[in-house]
């Protein structure tokens, strides 16, 4: 087999064997009644870790911590997008999120396809 045929095998077993992981965006609120916005492929266990003081340095040494809302974000580039809209937002418009006055996908209509996918 030419060496040209191997690296296509090669490089279509790596695609293949990776499977896209879902992102999740999530918001935390704390005692003070902050919002706290984050992205991760696992809430629970992330949740956890902010609970147990080892997650986001916003949040250590608080207890009484509240998973107020989480979605699928899609893959860690269109998450990573979201999160960065979701926290450019007035606590206003975030607490309507958390309270499901205001659809999630409705705080982004205004905004084109690419800036979401990166296209």
């Amino acid at each position: 087999m030419p060496p040209a045929a191997q690296h296509g095998k090669v490089a279509q077993y790596f695609v293949q064997a990776r499977p896209m992981t879902p992102w999740f965006l999530y918001i935390i609120r704390s005692p003070d009644n902050a919002l706290y916005t984050g992205i991760t492929t696992d809430v629970p266990r992330r949740f956890k870790q902010h609970q147990s003081g080892k997650g986001a340095k916003a949040l250590r040494g608080k207890t009484g911590l509240q998973l107020v809302f989480s979605t699928e974000a899609g893959d860690h580039g269109q998450a990573l997008r979201l999160e960065y809209r979701v926290k450019q937002l007035k606590k206003s418009q975030k607490e309507q999120l958390v309270a499901g006055e205001i659809a999630f996908e409705d705080l982004f209509t205004g905004l084109q396809t690419r800036d979401l996918t990166g296209g």
